[in-house]
């Protein structure tokens, strides 16, 4: 089993940038996609970006590609999302996630879960 832990989530205020880490344990971390979705109140969770267990390949949610950018480093075990020109409508709660298969990340169906960040974009 893999452990996710988020940090990072903050108040900010429009237009500014906010790094999210992800911090994995239990499974080798090597093996497995990671992934990072947001929930705002009142609304569906929803797909923010996925990387590859080899890092090689990202996909992103419509419209966050370009704004938002997801790495991740092997040797912290950590899975990063940089968000940049936040604006009020990205505020949500964070989470992070893995699957030892992409399209289930992809998808929303990925097998472990972290227990959220909250992100709050003020304008």
């Amino acid at each position: 089993q893999a452990q996710l832990v988020e940090s990072g989530g903050g108040l900010v205020q429009a237009g500014a940038s906010l790094r999210l880490s992800c911090a994995a344990s239990g499974r080798p971390y090597d093996t497995y996609a990671m992934g990072w979705f947001r929930q705002a109140p009142g609304k569906e969770r929803e797909f923010v970006a996925a990387i590859s267990w080899s890092g090689t390949s990202t996909t992103y949610g419509d419209s966050l590609k370009g704004r938002f950018t997801i790495s991740r480093d092997y040797a912290k075990n950590t899975v990063y999302l940089q968000m940049f020109s936040l604006k009020p409508e990205d505020t949500a709660v964070y989470y992070c996630a893995a699957d030892g298969i992409e399209s289930r990340v992809v998808r929303g169906r990925p097998t472990y879960w972290g227990q959220g960040t909250q992100v709050t974009v003020s304008s």
